[in-house]
């Protein structure tokens, strides 16, 4: 891969960064660099916002069943971090 292109897509990745953190996403570096690829890919944009929203709901809901205590939800899965939610 050339250099000049690496650097050009770490820049667009800082700019999508600091544009996620003016607009209050939550998105973190990584989670952008993950989001951007799949859709390099071709996954359809649209889905994938549907599914992060999905995921930040049910990371929600299991936070709020653990802040509930054992035997008041599922508990368990991933933390937010891993999917781009704040904690």
């Amino acid at each position: 891969m050339d250099p000049s292109s690496v650097a050009f897509g770490d820049q667009a990745i800082d700019v999508l960064q600091q544009i996620a953190t003016i607009l209050d996403t939550g998105l973190d570096k990584e989670t952008l660099r993950i989001l951007v690829g799949l859709c390099e890919a071709g996954v359809n944009p649209d889905a994938l916002a549907t599914v992060v929203k999905e995921l930040r709901r049910e990371a929600s809901a299991l936070r709020a069943a653990d802040v509930r205590g054992p035997g008041a939800g599922a508990g368990g899965g991933a933390p937010a971090s891993a999917i781009g939610g704040r904690r």
